[in-house]
């Protein structure tokens, strides 16, 4: 049992936090820093890894404020880069992703073998047991009692409904281990997860992250990390690179929706992704491994210094 520490916010600062897989490690940097530089929010919504580090600062802010939600992040993201999470996977899933020792494959013949593979086997083929790799680490790690305590910030997670293709929004009561797994469901390889009769793929694909929750009642400031690039410069001629940007487009769209809407004397602050995550391809996304991710992480910090104020 922990000890639950009432949190004192400003309570007119958002945040939310973009998904991105093993990019969110950059959101982990960012979010490291600007908590250290005094970020004080009442609200946060995110999907996907977005999703589970705002649950990790929400729990951790609960329980020791700045320095606890730091230290519950850093946890869930040096456990992901210890255990390497995707190794656990069907040998079909490494050479679907083409992966090997710990290296990047943004190049035409990984993409082949994914596109390969993607059209070749289903998910029940590549994953025939269902098992998210997450799983065991969020039932660890996930403190209910923490995220649902009064003086919590208010948690929003986003997943897709797969029939209706809207955007679901889950709150801290709602939020549970197979809440976070459908923000994070990535269809291609883990079968949609079922709550309540209703079944759930990756929230980036509806709302990324939904933004609507968290800025009623308006608040005076909305602090958005993105783990993805916003614009790349040249245009892609490969197989490889035209799917990657189509992805980078296509998960952006909600969010530039929603942005639109910003209320007119909301301030909004950003943390662009753009020189950071622009050079790595597509497949890094799953790429756990810890120096990968400390780069990241760092990268992540610098891109928040890079966004304060008096920057």
């Amino acid at each position: 049992m922990h000890m639950l520490i009432p949190h004192q916010t400003t309570p007119r600062i958002s945040l939310a936090l973009q998904g991105g897989g093993a990019h969110g490690a950059f959101t982990w940097g960012a979010l490291d820093l600007l908590l250290e530089n005094g970020l004080e929010f009442s609200a946060v919504t995110g999907v996907s890894s977005g999703a589970v580090t705002a649950a990790m600062a929400v729990q951790g802010l609960v329980r020791g404020g700045a320095e606890g939600a730091r230290a519950s992040i850093r946890t869930l993201w040096e456990r992901v880069g210890e255990a390497h999470i995707f190794n656990g996977m069907s040998s079909a899933l490494d050479w679907m992703w083409g992966w090997d020792k710990g290296m990047e494959f943004g190049n035409e013949l990984a993409w082949s073998g994914l596109t390969q593979a993607l059209r070749m086997f289903s998910p029940g083929q590549l994953n025939p047991l269902g098992q998210n790799p997450l799983a065991p680490l969020l039932k660890e790690l996930l403190d209910l009692e923490a995220i649902r305590h009064p003086s919590a910030p208010r948690l929003y997670v986003g997943a897709t409904d797969v029939e209706s293709g809207e955007a679901k929004v889950f709150s801290n009561e709602q939020i549970s281990v197979n809440v976070l797994l459908a923000s994070a469901c990535i269809p291609m390889m883990f079968p949609a997860v079922e709550i309540n009769g209703r079944h759930y793929w990756d929230g980036g694909y509806s709302c990324n992250p939904p933004l609507a929750p968290v800025l009623t009642p308006r608040p005076d400031k909305l602090v958005l990390i993105r783990a993805q690039p916003r614009r790349r410069q040249g245009v892609p001629n490969t197989t490889a690179d035209i799917v990657h940007r189509l992805h980078e487009i296509a998960f952006q769209a909600p969010l530039d929706a929603e942005l639109a809407l910003l209320p007119r004397h909301t301030k909004l602050q950003e943390v662009l992704a753009d020189d950071a995550l622009g050079k790595h391809p597509l497949t890094s996304k799953m790429n756990t491994e810890r120096n990968f991710l400390e780069v990241l992480f760092i990268a992540g910090r610098g891109a928040a210094e890079a966004s304060l104020p008096d920057a």
